[in-house]
């Protein structure tokens, strides 16, 4: 089975940045037009993208659209560069859990560092935002391929929030494994969980799967427990956010519950992201910072907009958890995979790539 639709969250105009708004996904596909850097903020701040490594990308077209702005308003180097400084750290403030985010910021940063002039300083960080954006797909499919490596001709693979097209400039993390493995024959089926309370996996994972014909179940968060202890379930792959320089992984809130029932019931548990979502100058999970949202995301659901628990409800909303390297089989990478992750086996392998 071929890809059946080329998936994209975001398209550069050269003047601007259209970012297919997920709030409104699976029932209307709408785009939202970025003429400025605060627009773009705003958008990673509201979810409008999200996915780590989309986040990367959008954010460096951010800092091209600050740039522009700024372009036309100052006339001192030494003022643009003061200022750009500013509009960087502003788009670093919008998630603070995504590494991605980090790393594609430091690039455009060290770009704005090396320019001679404002002119110079705009096109080169317009070169490079197109340069993360082409680069973050080749990413994804070289992880598609070391993970559809790893799977047998049949498998059901459960998956958690969404690790697509829509994560990322294109094709997937996780689900891009599961793309790389159709692509090349194998018969694969997907458990899809709801993720709660933002509901990516039943409102943008099922979307992305129907668009390309992949056959899926949508269950609810809390019935993964029971298909794995009936032996439906045969593996489990999802995404991350930060991975610590000894395995420990941020994802989405709800993957370290997975990670424990997959240990539990003797099912592999993959990580898939590109090495830009390590982040070595952090020991071990404890370190890294997990996002609390908005409380209304809980308390009412999203796609009607009702409210569903009590008045003075008191609510934590904790974007993200962390799964300790203990219950990871082995981290699915865009230069290998890293079976058994710990700070020694981590260590090798970057040293080596």
């Amino acid at each position: 089975m071929g890809r059946i639709k080329d998936i994209r969250p975001l398209k550069w105009t050269g003047e601007s940045l259209l970012l297919l708004d997920q709030r409104k996904l699976p029932l209307k596909e709408e785009w939202v037009e970025c003429r400025t850097y605060e627009c773009v903020a705003r958008a990673v701040e509201d979810m409008v993208v999200r996915g780590a490594p989309a986040i990367g990308v959008v954010a460096a077209y951010g800092v091209v659209l600050g740039a522009k702005e700024l372009k036309e308003k100052v006339k001192s180097y030494v003022d643009f560069k003061a200022k750009l400084e500013l509009i960087i750290n502003r788009l670093a403030a919008t998630r603070p859990t995504a590494v991605n985010l980090f790393w594609a910021l430091k690039r455009m940063k060290k770009i704005v560092e090396a320019g001679q002039s404002i002119d110079d300083i705009v096109a080169a960080l317009e070169t490079e935002a197109v340069n993360i954006e082409k680069q973050d797909v080749e990413t994804n499919r070289k992880i598609g391929f070391y993970g559809a490596e790893l799977l047998s001709s049949r498998e059901v693979i459960l998956t958690h929030c969404n690790t697509g097209a829509l994560a990322t400039a294109g094709y997937g993390t996780a689900l891009g494994v599961v793309r790389a493995a159709v692509e090349m024959g194998k018969e694969i089926t997907v458990y899809v969980d709801e993720t709660r309370p933002y509901l990516q996996g039943a409102r943008l994972t099922a979307w992305e799967l129907q668009q390309e014909g992949i056959p899926y179940y949508l269950i609810t968060d809390n019935m993964a427990g029971w298909f794995m202890s009936l032996g439906e379930i045969t593996c489990i792959i999802v995404g991350a956010d930060r991975i610590a320089r000894n395995g420990d992984t941020a994802n989405k809130i709800g993957t370290y519950s997975l990670s424990v029932l997959a240990k539990e019931h003797g099912i592999p548990f993959y990580i898939a992201a590109p090495t830009s979502t390590f982040d070595l100058s952090i020991s071990n999970g404890v370190e890294i910072p997990i996002e609390e949202r908005n409380p209304e995301e809980v308390l009412y659901c999203h796609c009607k907009n009702c409210r569903i628990a009590p008045y003075g409800a008191k609510v934590k909303n904790p974007a993200f958890d962390v799964t300790p390297h203990e219950n990871i089989t082995g981290i699915i990478t865009e230069k290998g995979v890293i079976t058994s992750p710990n700070e020694e086996n981590i260590v090798e392998f970057f040293s080596k790539a």
